[in-house]
């Protein structure tokens, strides 16, 4: 389901949003192809219960491409904390790939609305 970014919603909610990259532990190909897929709408997931707008999710097998929408009000590195966290668990309970860990730190850049389009494209 795609949404339509716009810098505000109905409900009087405004987003930011970002396009963010991280990657696997040394960059290993640990992102498995048949449950890729199921990683990707979790970490979307994820970022709806925290009250954000998950607008586009993918990577590759060593690293995920989120272009998400937060409000002002969010801490960034406070959502990624949690957002690495909580799928790294998920990833050892529910895939059982114990040994899948994300590298320290990401990249996040600032994406105007009239420009999540683009970003979408790269994904």
């Amino acid at each position: 389901m795609k949404h339509t970014p716009s810098a505000g919603r109905s409900d009087g909610k405004h987003h930011i949003f970002h396009h963010i990259v991280f990657g696997t532990k040394n960059h290993e190909p640990m992102i498995q192809l048949p449950w890729r897929g199921t990683l990707h709408a979790y970490l979307g997931g994820i970022i709806r219960t925290a009250d954000g707008i998950a607008e586009s999710v993918s990577g590759v097998s060593d690293h995920v491409h989120l272009l998400i929408g937060l409000r002002a009000t969010h801490r960034l590195a406070d959502v990624l904390r949690e957002l690495k966290a909580v799928s790294s668990g998920w990833t050892h309970d529910e895939i059982g790939v114990r040994d899948l860990a994300s590298q320290e730190g990401y990249d996040a850049f600032t994406v105007s609305a009239s420009q999540c389009q683009a970003v979408r494209r790269y994904h």
